[in-house]
């Protein structure tokens, strides 16, 4: 079996996604491994709206057959993402591990997990499915731990607290979907 592997990091100064481009009609028989470096020139050059910084390391292991080629990605690292309760910016770490399959066809396009790259032109841009599996990897609800929110936003947080101003309001009866709410509360 042969292995070919290349390196490929994101120059601070400017971040092309051109390096992200894989020719498939050039790879070599059996396996080729790219590992790429992800960090702020990356998420800056996709132009992502959920994440926009941080610091990944993607594996991508192409096998080649003689009817397609299998994509294997692994990434590993941190992306920075505000907090849902306070806002501010933590960093949440990521593991993921996603396949594709890739064949030739007429004309490109998706169908589940199996992409037709043109077959005239041969090139597959992993650039997006990178980031689209590290969007995937982020846990729906992300805060920071317990104790390490901003102050002065989880101070303001409880005094708009529902239960909290009916209560100073000398209100005692709390609307019962305020309560089912205050459950889903951290």
């Amino acid at each position: 079996m042969c292995f070919a592997h290349f390196f490929v990091t994101l120059q601070p100064e400017m971040c092309t996604l051109e390096r992200f481009k894989v020719d498939l009609k050039a790879l070599a028989d059996d396996v080729t491994v790219v590992e790429y470096s992800l960090g702020h020139e990356y998420f800056e050059a996709i132009d992502a709206p959920e994440v926009r910084d941080g610091e990944l390391r993607t594996t991508l292991t192409i096998s080649k057959t003689t009817a397609f080629f299998q994509l294997d990605f692994h990434t590993e690292g941190v992306v920075r993402i505000p907090c849902d309760l306070c806002l501010d910016d933590m960093e949440q770490p990521i593991a993921s591990d996603s396949r594709l399959i890739a064949k030739f066809g007429d004309a490109p396009g998706e169908d589940d997990d199996v992409i037709t790259v043109g077959e005239d032109e041969g090139i597959l841009d992993v650039s997006w499915l990178i980031y689209e599996f590290i969007a995937l990897a982020i846990p729906i609800k992300h805060v920071h731990a317990p104790g390490k929110c901003n102050a002065a936003m989880t101070k303001l947080l409880n005094e708009h607290d529902a239960a909290r101003s009916s209560e100073e309001d000398g209100e005692v009866n709390v609307d019962p979907r305020w309560e089912a709410l205050k459950k889903l509360k951290v």
